[in-house]
C-alpha cells in the first residue's frame, strides 16, 4: 500500500481510539499520516500511533481536508456532528461508534467473516465494523457449520463495561468502591447496580440501553449470516468485568461426534485457540490483548463418547477485536478506489 495515505482518528482518546491506534501502527496504514482528534478535554494529550507520537488536535472542517479514511472511535453523539463533514471532503468513513447504521446505503461489514469488498460501492457513505460479539459468534458459528448441521443453537454473552467506554468503567469501578465503604453508589449511566451483579438491562434513567445493544448483536449477527449461518438465539448479560466478552454457547447438532472431533473443526479456524486443558480455559483475563478467540469445547453429556449436544465457552478481547476489523474494513474500501483519493 502507499505511504502516503493520511488518516484521521476522531475520538482518539477513547478506550477504541487508542485501541485502533495500536493496530493502526502494525497494519499496512503503518507508514501513514495520522491526524488525532477529540473533544475538548482531550486537547494536547500525547498519543502514540505506530513508532510516531503526535498531539490530539481540535476537530475543525479543515481537520478533514486530504484525508483517505476517517474513524469515529468516540461517542456515538460525536460521529453525528462531525461525519457529514469529514464525508464532504472526500474521506471515506470508517464508524466505530455505530452511530450511522441506520444511515442510507451505510454497510455492516466483517472482512475476516467471508465478507470482501463486493459488499460496498461508491454510494457507500460509511462501514460499520460488526459488533465483536456478533463478529464473534459468527466466526464460531461458520466453523460450527462446517462440523455439522445445527438443530438449535443458544447464546449468552457477558458484556463488559468497556463496550461503553471509559466512563462505563469509571462507574463500574466507583460503585465497587462505595459499596465497600458503605456509601451511595453512583449510577448516572446505568441507572443500576452493576457492581457484583449481573444484569440484562440498566435503569429508565440511565445513559446505557443493553436491550438495545442486545438488538444490535443479534441484527449483526443476521446480516453477517445472510443464511449461510446457523441459526442462533442471543440475549446479552452485563457482567461486573472490565474487559473482553465472554460467551456460553449450546448447541445441539444433527449428527453425533465426539468432542475432540469438534475441538479440531474449531481449531482449523485462524481465528480460534482452542483450549486444550482446563489450565487453558478462556476468560476475561486470559483473552486480555488476544487476537484470537478462545473457546473450549466440552460435550453437554458423556465427555468419551459421540453426542450432538455441546457447551462452548468463548472469550474474545472486545476493543482488539473492533480494531483489528476496522483496520479490515478500511483495507476493503481501499480495494474498491485503488488508486488516488478514496473519493
Amino acid at each position: 500500500m502507499p505511504a502516503n495515505y493520511r488518516i484521521a482518528i476522531v475520538g482518539a482518546a477513547s478506550l477504541r481510539g487508542k485501541e485502533l491506534s495500536e493496530a493502526l501502527g502494525e497494519s499496512p496504514f503503518a507508514a501513514a499520516e495520522f491526524v488525532l482528534m477529540d473533544d475538548q478535554e482531550a486537547i494536547g494529550q500525547l498519543e502514540a500511533v505506530g513508532d510516531e507520537v503526535t498531539f490530539i488536535q481540535q476537530i475543525t472542517p479543515a481537520s478533514f481536508q486530504n484525508a483517505d479514511f476517517t474513524f469515529f472511535t468516540g461517542a456515538p453523539e460525536l460521529t453525528r456532528k462531525h461525519w457529514e463533514t469529514a464525508a464532504h471532503a472526500g474521506s471515506a468513513i470508517v464508524d466505530l461508534s455505530g452511530a450511522l447504521e441506520s444511515e442510507k446505503d451505510a454497510v455492516v461489514l466483517a472482512p475476516g467473516l467471508e465478507q470482501s469488498s463486493e459488499a460496498l460501492d461508491l454510494r457507500t457513505p460509511a462501514v460499520i465494523p460488526a459488533h465483536p460479539a456478533a463478529l464473534a459468534l459468527g466466526l464460531v458459528m461458520a466453523q460450527v457449520r462446517q462440523a455439522s448441521g445445527v438443530r438449535s443453537a443458544f447464546a449468552t454473552v457477558l458484556e463488559p463495561a468497556s463496550e461503553y467506554g471509559r466512563a462505563a468503567m469509571d462507574e463500574l469501578h466507583q460503585q465497587t468502591v462505595t459499596l465497600l465503604s458503605f456509601q451511595n453508589m453512583p449510577k448516572a449511566l446505568y441507572d443500576t447496580q452493576v457492581a457484583f451483579n449481573l444484569t440484562p438491562a440498566a435503569g429508565p434513567e440511565g445513559k446505557i440501553d443493553l436491550q438495545a445493544t442486545e438488538a444490535r448483536v443479534r441484527r449483526h449477527y443476521a446480516l453477517l449470516s445472510s443464511g449461510r449461518l446457523p441459526a442462533l438465539a442471543i440475549q446479552l448479560v452485563h457482567a461486573p468485568v472490565f474487559h473482553a466478552h465472554t460467551v456460553s454457547i449450546g448447541l445441539d447438532l444433527e449428527r453425533a461426534m465426539t468432542a475432540e472431533h469438534l475441538r479440531q473443526l474449531l481449531g482449523a479456524s485462524e481465528h480460534i485457540e482452542v483450549a486444550t486443558t482446563d489450565e487453558d480455559s478462556p476468560s476475561n483475563l486470559a483473552a486480555a490483548g488476544q487476537e484470537d478467540l478462545l473457546v473450549r469445547v466440552r460435550a453437554a453429556e458423556d465427555e468419551s463418547g459421540p453426542t450432538q449436544r455441546f457447551w462452548l465457552w468463548m472469550a474474545a478481547d472486545n476493543l482488539k477485536l473492533t480494531a483489528i476489523h476496522a483496520v479490515a474494513c478500511a483495507v476493503a474500501m481501499r480495494k474498491l478506489r485503488p488508486t488516488g483519493k478514496v473519493q
